[in-house]
């Protein structure tokens, strides 16, 4: 079994989600007592978050690659990036380190392929949702076009991921906002949505919904678990 690197704490709640997928997947499995070799390393989000606020990527690149290295010093035989934002860096991790790094968007554009899904509804932070280093990569490599919500309702799914889920605070109202929003794409032509920010499953789930959902955190996990277990 291979070492799975993770990169994580962007923000801790999701990455406690993909340390028991990864457990879970390979408990499923292998069974018995088996379990998920992982060397983690985990951030302060709050640093990486200010970095985030204030543009300062090439910065967040190179704080991300020397925690990278460390990952693949622990023993890692590959890569996760625990959160869908920071790859707008991924670019800056893979030149620091001799190990692949596992793409989130790559994952997830396996399964819509897989599925015939060619346009789909993308939320997760504002930055995810506006710049191009998610659905570009979506469309150069699956032939995927993403529709993203209009500016306000952006503004709403980007507020409720840093002021709550990222606090590990769930609120009825967000969900039924979110709930809308996934309506609203699903109006405008989206055949599914991708819940594209590694805390949003812990807000809404396939059973709220009839729109096909694809939770980034499931799918790249899933994709590790198969990684790690091909020896």
């Amino acid at each position: 079994m291979k070492t799975i690197g993770v990169l994580g704490g962007m923000s801790w709640e999701s990455t406690e989600r993909y340390y028991r997928a990864l457990n879970e997947g390979v408990k499923a499995a292998r069974g018995g007592l088996h379990s998920a070799k992982v060397a983690l390393y985990s951030v302060d989000f709050a640093e990486i978050e200010t970095l985030q606020r204030e543009s300062r990527w090439d910065e967040a690149g190179e704080r991300l690659a020397e925690a990278a290295r460390r990952v693949q010093a622990a023993g890692a035989d590959f890569l996760l990036l625990a959160t869908n934002t920071m790859h707008r860096v991924a670019p800056a991790i893979e030149a620091a380190v001799e190990i692949p790094l596992l793409h989130i968007a790559d994952a997830t554009g396996e399964r819509l392929r897989e599925d015939g899904v060619r346009r789909v509804g993308l939320l997760g932070t504002r930055f995810t949702m506006e710049q191009a280093f998610y659905t570009d990569r979506l469309t150069a490599r699956f032939g995927i076009e993403a529709l993203v919500p209009e500016a306000e309702a952006r503004e709403r799914v980007h507020r409720v991921i840093f002021e709550e889920l990222c606090r590990g605070h769930v609120e009825p109202a967000s969900k039924a906002e979110y709930l809308e929003i996934i309506a609203d794409l699903h109006a405008r032509g989206a055949e599914a949505v991708i819940l594209g920010c590694t805390e949003i499953a812990l807000l809404v789930g396939q059973a709220d919904t009839p729109v096909p959902l694809y939770d980034t955190t499931s799918l790249h996990a899933a994709e590790a678990v198969a990684m790690a277990l091909n020896t």
